[in-house]
């Protein structure tokens, strides 16, 4: 019988939760290369991304932000518990918009000063950096206005029209309907961290205005609060996207 591979051999902390064998499911909401649903009521993510994304779940959980609960973690890998519920866009609940602008109200008023984590442009432009220099961003998964522009053009336009972070918030990072779900739990924080507020109000309009229509970005802005947001910080933020 060969040998499991090592890099994807599981920890004995997360083999004592989940079993020798797990049976991973590929039918499951939320499933993707890094992320896999497996039987038994959990989900499991690997990576860098899960490494980042749990201590940030056990901070928003102190905070009293709802975020699936940590069953295991060991290496590289996070087992958390499914809580049963469809993510807001998967529902096509008809709130979403609003909802999705109460549970980033909520998000953003969490004092800067209690957060240990940094999501400020200087560290995530060099991120970016890094992962332009790798060669691993794709120009072909780009919006269509920015569509034609090479991941280095978009790095440029980042460092010359970087503005000022004078309106700093816990942001998310990646704040769409897909990663809240009913009943406003939040999904995917690996990025979550001290930033601009724009970085999160720039995600949630793109990804209404493309699946939920501009009636839903409407009432995001007006639960959230924000009655004249910003275009210019609004495109920066979606430009800067492009390369995650």
């Amino acid at each position: 019988m060969p040998e499991e591979n090592p890099d994807t051999a599981l920890p004995p902390g997360i083999i004592a939760v989940l079993g020798d064998s797990p049976t991973r499911s590929r039918d499951h909401e939320g499933r993707s290369g890094s992320v896999e649903f497996v039987d038994g009521g959990y989900w499991m993510k690997r990576g860098p991304a899960a490494v980042a994304e749990r201590p940030r779940l056990n901070w928003l959980a102190g905070k009293g932000i709802p975020v699936p609960p940590v069953v295991a973690f060991e290496r590289d890998v996070l087992i958390l518990a499914d809580v049963g519920a469809p993510s807001l866009s998967a529902a096509a609940d008809e709130s979403v918009g609003a909802t999705l602008g109460t549970v980033l109200r909520r998000l953003h008023a969490i004092p800067i000063a209690e957060c240990p984590f940094d999501g400020r442009l200087d560290v995530v432009l060099e991120r970016a950096r890094h992962l332009v220099e790798q060669g691993l961003v794709d120009p072909e998964d780009m919006d269509n206005d920015h569509y034609g522009l090479t991941p280095e053009q978009v790095l440029d336009r980042l460092y010359v029209e970087r503005p000022e972070e004078t309106d700093l918030v816990v942001a998310h990072g990646d704040y769409t309907s897909g990663n809240v779900l009913r009943g406003g739990i939040v999904l995917d924080v690996g990025a979550l961290g001290i930033a601009d507020r724009y970085r999160d109000l720039a995600l949630a309009r793109r990804d209404l205005l493309d699946h939920h229509g501009l009636g839903q970005v409407e009432e995001f802005f007006a639960a959230y609060g924000l009655v004249d947001p910003d275009p210019v910080r609004l495109d920066y933020y979606r430009l800067l996207d492009e390369l995650f």
